[in-house]
């Protein structure tokens, strides 16, 4: 029995919570009621009037000191505006987001208005019809697990009671997520397919409600693999992405002679066995084997050498948090673009009343779309075809070193240089990011409009800016020498420094949204709970939180895995989106598979990390502003300063109160904000930069190369 002072305790507790609002839809009608314009309240607040849509479409929430105010507004007007006798319902789905009319700069018709895509967390399905009996679970014992540690719990799914996804060893003992142990019998690999879908109860609910269940995962270790009849190994003289066994495999031919199918991969390191599907019930499996480097030592940092429960323990954390793995970490990166955005929901055709696939509004759709020229690679058949020899979008990320004759005598006796890196700039980037859906439409002479997405010609050479800053507009940080191709962002960047710009031609798109608004939202989640798991919390202050990072990979191996995969998923899928052609026999001008699928967009690469340079250029100037720092170098997401102590803490700005200045480098374990990448000595970085080598990349130590853009 609790005492009173526990009661009192966890009461206090609660007293203290940030304030509650009520839901997204009572705002709007509150503030309706009081006949109040969402462009007045938004001036009371001090803030835009996207941000008041925001509040009450569920889109963002209010901080401190606008979420006192904005409650007791809200508070105020229920009292005056009761609902009539309504109870209070929980908020429905966001209202459609409709964006801002087209400008004048196009001659077509208005964007048609895009509506968010809704994304719901997985919804309990009514129990399912009796299915075989499933094996009973026992619990699994890891070896590794620090103690304290449990794994991280999905929520249950009627369904897919034993989760997402299983390891399976060459006992026939199959490792799931939060500990259970199954007993496979399979001998064959169509028995295990059979048995993963009748009785295991494995798998995943749908991320949108518009989307699919993810398919079981069954991961095979190397005895596991060739008690099922597949070699341990998967040799072969092709790159390692492309080996698969041989048509005439045994394996193969059981799997096909079961009326199993493949996918085009074959069976590879990653591969899918499935039959169409029946009704609504798919029937496919994915197999991932770990002797074959299905998990990547880049992405997954020691996780092939775990033993089976600590592997279905860091890929359950992952699928959970992230997505069912379904290939390397830039597939699963791509694929989760598209299980919260589905190109399909189902709509009633008016003439015959049966509901059919309809394009789902703020998706990408179904079908592949050629880029603009200028967009496309050089060869790509737009480009190959039509002759194109206007020059090409060069958004990539920053490779900026200081000229050593730009190095003050001051600078040079400071005795350290530190690195800082931004925490997964790129996912920082595609926060309410809005991007083109529709096909390019190509104009002259257009006038800019920032809020256009596309890209444009424009002549930026001549901007001056100081020398000792990498320039905003080019990836190696020199002038632009002419006329050029720019994403949005970056000729937007160029008018808030205050020159005018007068665009030559551009390719642009009509219909708009906030397609990675989604993704975004869940690998940040995903981001900052895994970090958390490690130690490393929002509530630190910023000497808390370098000790933490300090010791954060060594606090739990195996969420420290699911941290890097984490953010390889950011950046490989952010990479995906402009998939080059592989393989010996290319032929310039051929169309490859990547083509094909409607997520092949370097336009929105572009876009993402155009905004990303432009995010690392303001904070650089800020820096100036606030502190008189130059850096000495730049690398993607990671820049050098020289400094008079070993931590950042020695030059980043703080207010007289302690609290870090908003605009410049900030400490903490959000994206977009930075920790420390490394320190070494002053003179050792100046002696890089005569060397015409980048500090940036080397200054982790050991001769480290940092991964360009996370």
């Amino acid at each position: 029995m609790a005492s009173e002072e526990e009661l009192f305790a966890n009461i206090d507790a609660l007293l203290e919570e940030e304030p509650q609002l009520p839901p997204p839809a009572e705002r709007a009608r509150l503030r309706e009621a009081a006949g109040i314009t969402q462009a007045r309240l938004a001036a009371a607040l001090k803030t835009s009037t996207q941000t008041v849509k925001n509040y009450e479409n569920g889109r963002s929430e209010p901080k401190s000191p606008r979420l006192e105010a904005y409650q007791r507004l809200l508070n105020g007007w229920a009292a005056k505006y009761p609902a009539l006798g309504v109870p209070a319902v929980a908020p429905g789905p966001a209202p459609a987001f409709r964006p801002e009319p087209v400008p004048q700069t196009f001659t077509g018709p208005a964007t048609p208005s895009v509506p968010e895509a809704e994304t719901v967390a997985p919804v309990k399905a009514p129990a399912a019809p009796a299915a075989p009996e499933r094996p009973a679970a026992r619990p699994a014992v890891s070896s590794h697990r620090p103690a304290g540690k449990k794994a991280a719990k999905p929520a249950v799914d009627p369904r897919f009671p034993h989760g997402p996804l299983a390891v399976l060893d060459g006992a026939g003992s199959a490792y799931g997520t939060g500990g259970i142990v199954l007993d496979c019998p399979a001998t064959t690999i169509p028995e295990l397919v059979e048995w993963t879908l009748r009785e295991s109860g494995l798998g995943a609910a749908k991320l949108n409600r518009y989307g699919k269940d993810s398919d079981p995962l069954v991961v095979l270790t190397a005895a596991a693999a060739v008690k099922l009849g597949l070699p341990e190994r998967l040799e072969g003289h092709e790159q390692r992405r492309s080996l698969r066994l041989p048509e005439d495999h045994p394996v193969v031919k059981e799997v096909l002679k079961a009326k199993w199918q493949l996918t085009q991969r074959g069976f590879g390191p990653w591969a899918r066995i499935y039959r169409k599907a029946q009704g609504r019930e798919r029937q496919c499996v994915q197999l991932a084997i770990l002797s074959w480097d299905a998990l990547d030592e880049r992405s997954w940092p020691g996780v092939s050498d775990m033993e089976a429960a600590d592997i279905a323990r860091v890929l359950g954390v992952y699928a959970t948090r992230v997505i069912t793995p379904r290939g390397s970490t830039a597939v699963s990166g791509l694929e989760l673009m598209t299980a919260l955005r589905p190109p399909t929901k189902a709509v009633q055709d008016p003439q015959t009343g049966n509901w059919v696939p309809g394009h789902n509004p703020g998706s990408l759709g179904t079908e592949p779309m050629d880029p603009a020229p200028p967009e496309a690679t050089p060869e790509h058949p737009v480009v190959v075809n039509s002759g194109w020899t206007g020059g090409f979008l060069n958004e990539e990320a920053y490779q900026w070193v200081r000229p050593v004759d730009l190095l003050t005598a001051q600078e040079c006796t400071l005795p350290y240089a530190v690195g800082l890196d931004l925490n997964t700039a790129f996912l920082a980037a595609a926060a309410r990011l809005v991007v083109g859906l529709s096909a390019p439409d190509h104009f002259h002479a257009p006038t800019f409009n920032p809020k256009i997405p596309g890209s444009w010609l424009v002549d930026l050479s001549h901007i001056e800016l100081d020398p000792r800053l990498p320039s905003p507009f080019t990836p190696d940080g020199s002038r632009p020498t002419g006329p050029a191709w720019y994403q949005t962002h970056t000729v937007a960047y160029a008018q808030e420094l205050g020159f005018n710009v007068h665009p030559i031609e551009a390719y642009l798109r009509r219909e708009t949204g906030a397609y990675l608004d989604p993704w975004h939202d869940r690998l940040k989640t995903a981001y900052v709970d895994t970090l958390a798991d490690l130690g490393v919390t929002k509530d630190l202050d910023d000497r808390a939180f370098l000790a933490a990072m300090e010791r954060h990979k060594d606090a739990d191996p195996a969420m420290a895995a699911v941290l890097a995969a984490i953010k390889a998923t950011v950046k490989g899928g952010v990479g995906k989106l402009r998939e080059r052609p592989q393989g010996r026999h290319y032929k310039e001008g051929e169309r490859w598979p990547a083509l094909e699928r409607p997520t092949w967009r370097p336009d929105i690469r572009a876009a993402v990390i155009s905004k990303a340079r432009v995010n690392m250029h303001r904070k650089l100037n800020n820096m100036v502003k606030m502190t008189g720092l130059y850096p000495l170098a730049v690398l993607s997401d990671c820049v050098v300063y020289p400094s008079p102590g070993e931590s950042p803490l020695a030059f980043l700005p703080y207010a007289a109160s302690g609290k870090p200045q908003p605009g410049g480098f900030r400490l903490g374990p959000t994206p977009g904000l930075a920790k420390l990448e490394g320190v070494q000595s002053m003179a050792w970085a100046v002696d890089l930069m005569e060397q015409g080598l980048n500090p940036a990349r080397h200054i982790k130590g050991g001769d480290a190369v940092l991964d360009e853009g996370e």
